[in-house]
């Protein structure tokens, strides 16, 4: 394995789930239930990640600081696993990459993992880019059919370019065929990067089994064409600006600036959800990963024709939220667009009680 990781954690239960999503992720693991110990291989052993439990907040906090200080580990990514009642802004400030709440939720941390993977050192040359020259439409975050040009691939992500900046942190949909080839591969993956002269870093999240396999028949076709280029999802060069976009963008910490921040309307999330429709009352389970005043994005591998109207249930401790909604845009196998509906205030107060629902997360938890 080409990265490795030092999990310093007494619960056995979190360890269990952590190592278990980091080994699926190609992340060799260390587990190390002492903090004294974990200080003496930070000191002779460079780890790409670090996670450490924030039980004893002190002395987590002093092993990241001593990682910080160690000429082998001053750039690993540093994961906090905290709780409530854990000073997080104080843990941040001292040297945490980011932080991930206990309990430990396998989905939730998978989720986390998949952006921390991508701030760790670039695997250069192991899984090297082919140079692609194809035009293709995107979609995202209630854009349709934005034009972009791929610029190179590999198995696990896509370097395209784009007019218009994409959000940090989102999911992209769209489908293309590569040269040569008449079979369209149809996919979504996630942002990673982007950089001032509009290329943008794409990781694939979800490839459906016949556009993956026509993806790799067609790698294993070009072998001439192999680059010794960095991977798809590291740019090659970032100025200050570039970086801080790509950590939002793999953090989903910020939105590029403050003043993008107080503009934007559209909030990243990802709330379980049901969803109904007119000729049925069976429900189908979701997600709702972009929400607005106006609409959000649901997440499902069962999609419905654009016009579509539905309904979108999305329970919590407190209170059950129901809103209408009509259907905008289809990714067949990924999701759907989706416009709210609202004849009156209450609806609309809803929505605003949906948002709040959306946005109650710690705004560091990822």
């Amino acid at each position: 394995m080409a990265l490795t990781s030092l999990l310093v954690c007494p619960d056995a239960k979190a360890v269990q789930v952590l190592r278990r999503i980091l080994e699926d992720m190609g992340i060799a693991v260390e587990v190390c239930g002492d903090l004294r110990m974990a200080q003496a291989r930070l000191a002779d052993r460079r780890f790409d990640a670090l996670l450490v439990d924030c039980q004893n907040e002190p002395a987590a906090v002093e092993l990241i600081a001593h990682a910080r200080n160690t000429a082998v580990n001053k750039i690993s990514v540093a994961i906090a696993l905290v709780s409530g009642r854990n000073e997080v802004r104080d843990i941040i400030a001292k040297g945490a990459t980011f932080v991930l709440y206990k309990p430990i939720s396998r989905e939730r941390a998978a989720h986390s993992m998949r952006a921390a993977r991508s701030l760790m050192r670039s695997e250069r040359r192991i899984r090297p880019r082919i140079p692609v020259q194809a035009d293709t439409s995107i979609a995202y975050a209630g854009n349709e059919d934005v034009p972009a040009a791929l610029v190179d691939l590999n198995e696990e992500g896509i370097a395209l370019r784009s007019d218009g900046k994409l959000p940090p942190y989102c999911k992209v949909y769209f489908q293309f065929a590569l040269p040569g080839n008449t079979s369209l591969i149809r996919l979504s993956g996630e942002v990673m990067w982007q950089d001032s002269s509009g290329r943008v870093g794409i990781r694939f999240a979800q490839v459906p089994q016949t556009s993956r396999r026509v993806l790799n028949d067609w790698i294993k076709a070009n072998p001439a064409s192999l680059s010794d280029a960095a991977p798809a999802e590291s740019p090659v060069s970032t100025s200050g600006d570039d970086e801080s976009l790509r950590l939002s963008a793999s953090l989903g910490l910020l939105s590029a600036s403050a003043g993008d921040r107080r503009n934007l309307s559209r909030h990243p999330c990802r709330l379980g959800a049901q969803i109904y429709h007119p000729h049925s009352r069976v429900p189908t389970r979701c997600a709702l990963v972009d929400i607005s005043d106006g609409g959000c994005y649901v997440e499902t591998a069962e999609t419905f024709p654009s016009g579509t109207t539905l309904e979108i249930v999305v329970r919590t401790e407190n209170l059950r939220l129901a809103i209408h909604g009509e259907v905008q845009s289809t990714h067949r196998g990924f999701g759907m667009g989706v416009k709210f509906v609202l004849r009156n205030d209450d609806q609309r107060k809803q929505v605003q009680q949906l948002i709040a629902c959306a946005q109650a997360e710690p705004k560091l938890l990822i």
